[in-house]
């Protein structure tokens, strides 16, 4: 059995050729019910007429993306990136959404180690910060090919490990299924994040891949066992949106309500 297609959000950068508003738009004329907003795309039009557009649309917000970015080589640096997070909690909490997804960033150096170090101390100062508004953390562990540029957090159970330090009211973890498909401990680490997951994305591994970073596919056109992650996820406990994340060049070049269309479809047939 696949899911529900009401559960379908549209995770911004999917259509990154369109601003907020046309995204809004778009969601509206294909009944999609959900969206997930980036933060590049909320300071084009600055948070209040973004809080304004979302809130008459209709439209739920299933998370912000993104915060995180915490290793830096200076204090300095370290403390500018939690200044940056708290703006990120601060939009979250405006635009109605109660996660704020996190990519970690890669190390400032060749210390990995003191990289995730850095990772667990930015999240332990954003927490008190993050539960006054009312928003929870949620760790993304992304593929061990971004460790070296986007997040030396490349596991869900290293995800988990930081997050169970806390109430699960306050950190959770993202289970997206292009960047931990490949974990050979998969299962039991996504049962072991039972009641802390915020977040379910969904995309495919197509072989050959055609870009590190934008080389995302549909929903089927790859390898990933989406349908059977997605039940797993589920007898954790969540049940909330799923997000289309598609990061591919490709699609920014389509029309983005073909694009639209392509994607219910897929997700019906695969998720």
């Amino acid at each position: 059995m696949t899911a529900d297609v009401k559960r379908l959000s549209l995770n911004q950068i999917t259509t990154d050729q369109w601003n907020l508003q046309q995204a809004v738009e778009g969601c509206l004329r294909n009944n999609i019910g959900w969206i997930a907003v980036w933060r590049h795309k909320i300071e084009e039009i600055g948070l209040k007429q973004a809080k304004k557009l979302i809130h008459d649309s209709g439209l739920q917000v299933s998370s912000i993306c993104r915060g995180g970015m915490f290793p830096a080589a200076t204090a300095k640096e370290r403390s500018l990136r939690i200044d940056d997070n708290k703006r990120a909690i601060e939009e979250a909490a405006e635009l109605g959404t109660d996660t704020l997804v996190l990519v970690c960033g890669p190390s400032a150096d060749r210390d990995i180690d003191n990289a995730r170090a850095q990772v667990a101390d930015g999240i332990d100062q954003l927490v008190p910060y993050a539960k006054e508004y009312g928003v929870k953390l949620a760790v993304e562990p992304l593929h061990p090919m971004f460790a070296a540029d986007r997040s030396v957090i490349n596991t869900l159970d290293q995800a988990t490990t930081i997050a169970e330090q806390y109430d699960p009211t306050e950190v959770g973890v993202i289970v997206d299924v292009y960047h931990v498909w490949w974990d050979p401990n998969l299962y039991p680490a996504i049962e072991r994040a039972k009641g802390r997951v915020l977040g379910f994305h969904v995309s495919d591994w197509k072989v050959p891949m055609p870009d590190m970073f934008k080389g995302r596919a549909m929903m089927g056109a790859g390898v990933i066992e989406i349908n059977r992650m997605r039940q797993a996820v589920e007898q954790t406990g969540y049940h909330g949106p799923i997000e289309v994340e598609i990061i591919n060049q490709s699609l920014w070049d389509r029309e983005g309500d073909e694009v639209l269309t392509e994607i219910k479809q897929r997700f019906m047939e695969h998720v």
